[in-house]
């Protein structure tokens, strides 16, 4: 970006007054920019956003061990996606299976998307401190092993258990894998970037779709799609062994700093939490509406074709294949678009658009009308999302840029976590005429109204909170401190700093 060097008033500290102040900004076109010298002093302008830029000269901004970095990053989350979503989109293999209801069967959603904030927060910090390299080996292989472990259960007491462990270990993947994805990446190729490591998600989900497509409808195929996730995730765990630690963390060891006692650790946590609560509590409404959003939206979508649509395993399994390539082409191009037009207006435009696609999304019959809409429904929806990695990495206090994202994105999954069992439990109480003429649980109408309220309180949220785009990552990590030698060359440096200031003064009053 581009500095104009003409002043704006300051952010204030009161919550009324900054969402007053954000919902203003919402509508110039110029950002209100906090710029930061390297004494640590601070002044708020007004900058011009980057022109848009060809994304060929963005990708070529990236270096060797970005795209390194970058394509780690990518393949864990797309590995992570791929081992949810082969729970999700078997919901009706594994009902008949264990011969429960879908609503059931979705308790283990509810269950996995529960834990995922504990484990979010354990293996979150646990990057800021030791690293992202470590413990996102551990997480890979665990799931793996949890993973096949599914596909031996026997009862549906283990089956519940087990994915609620996987839960658990699925938590730590987020954090660890946006900050080791994005942290190196060129301020101007952050939103491009972003939006692309977003949609391994969506990957994930047409990789899951694919194989369930490739496995027929037999009740007994699920877990083919199973062992198929499980050597996915083990292999991207041992591959990650062989690659580097995070730049980030490596440069700040290379400054002289070192290792804090794990005490001094989470006493530095504490602060960071008492002096950004605010922020923290904001990113967690935010993740809220948007967890929501792609569970209510997504994960349900399958057995509303199934069963209200009246389609086959096969035309169903396509359909999915297709919304969620638009998902990964809407949240790439969206979350590129970011950059220039900013990220609130990017999320709320996208959000808007994907409420008034609603009535298109779900009333249409067959499956190239519901593929074509539901293309362009997730072209929005993830859209939006598209712009998330970014925005929480921006809004993130520096030295917790590991365990901020993945901590208030997995609270925000927690409170979401009873969103398809919500869906299930409505639609299956409450009946439509389908498509063969016959009663048939409303999936779509529970959908619809579902996503229509979760796009209203997304658009609410972000006009009235704040947005960082822009800001430069420092190489500050938690879990480290300085040494004495550069402590006293710190020391020194203010010091002299404050001299230069006084002999200034000084002069000034001799002129005078």
């Amino acid at each position: 970006m581009s500095t104009t060097n003409e002043p704006a008033e300051p952010i204030p500290t009161g919550i009324l007054a900054t969402a007053k102040q954000a919902w203003g900004d919402l509508f110039k076109w110029k950002q209100r920019v906090v710029v930061t010298n390297e004494y640590g002093e601070t002044r708020t302008e007004w900058q011009e956003p980057d022109p848009i830029v060809n994304p060929i000269s963005l990708f070529a901004q990236l270096g060797a061990r970005d795209w390194l970095f970058f394509l780690v990053g990518l393949t864990a989350w797309t590995a992570d996606a791929f081992d949810f979503h082969a729970l999700s989109i078997q919901q009706v293999k594994l009902a008949k299976y264990y011969n429960r209801s879908k609503t059931e069967i979705s308790t283990a959603i509810t269950l996995t998307l529960l834990l995922r904030s504990v484990g979010a927060a354990f293996f979150g910090l646990a990057g800021d401190k030791f690293g992202r390299k470590w413990p996102m080996v551990l997480n890979m292989i665990v799931l793996g092993v949890l993973q096949i472990a599914t596909i031996y259960s026997h009862t549906f007491q283990q089956f519940l258990a087990v994915r609620s462990l996987f839960g658990l270990f699925m938590g730590g993947v987020y954090g660890n894998a946006i900050a080791m994805a994005l942290e190196h990446c060129p301020v101007n190729a952050r939103g491009l970037m972003s939006g692309i490591l977003q949609q391994g998600y969506s990957l994930g989900y047409v990789f899951a779709a694919c194989a369930n497509l490739g496995v027929g409808g037999a009740t007994d195929s699920w877990k083919t799609v199973f062992w198929a996730a499980a050597g996915i995730s083990i292999g991207v765990g041992i591959i990650r062994i062989f690659f580097p630690e995070s730049k980030q963390f490596l440069e700040a060891k290379k400054a002289g700093k070192k290792s804090m006692s794990a005490g001094a650790f989470w006493k530095e946590t504490k602060q960071m939490l008492g002096q950004e609560w605010k922020m923290c509590v904001y990113a967690i409404i935010l993740m809220t509406w948007f967890n929501y959003y792609s569970h209510t939206s997504q994960d349900s979508y399958t057995t509303f074709m199934l069963t209200q649509k009246g389609m086959e395993n096969a035309g169903a399994s396509r359909a999915s294949i297709l919304m969620k390539t638009g998902a990964c082409v809407g949240g790439t191009i969206i979350g590129y678009l970011s950059q220039f037009f900013g990220r609130r207006r990017a999320i709320i435009v996208s959000a808007l658009i994907s409420g008034i696609l609603i009535p298109a999304w779900i009333l249409p019959e067959g499956e190239r009308a519901l593929s074509a809409t539901g293309f362009f429904m997730q072209f929005f929806v993830q859209g939006a999302w598209g712009v998330i990695p970014i925005h929480l990495n921006e809004l993130s206090p520096p030295a917790f840029r590991s365990s901020f994202p993945g901590i208030t994105y997995q609270v925000g999954n927690m409170i979401s976590s009873p969103s398809a069992q919500i869906v299930n439990a409505v639609a299956e109480k409450t009946f439509i005429t389908g498509s063969t003429g016959k009663p048939a649980p409303a999936y779509g109408p529970t959908m619809g109204v579902a996503t229509a309220i979760i796009a209203t309180g997304i658009m609410v949220t972000t006009a009235f909170g704040p947005e960082k785009r822009g800001r430069r990552f420092e190489t500050a990590v938690a879990g480290v401190e300085q040494s004495e030698p550069q402590k006293v060359l710190d020391e020194e440096k203010g010091d002299m700093t404050e001299q230069k200031a006084t002999e200034e003064k000084v002069e000034k009053v001799e002129k005078i």
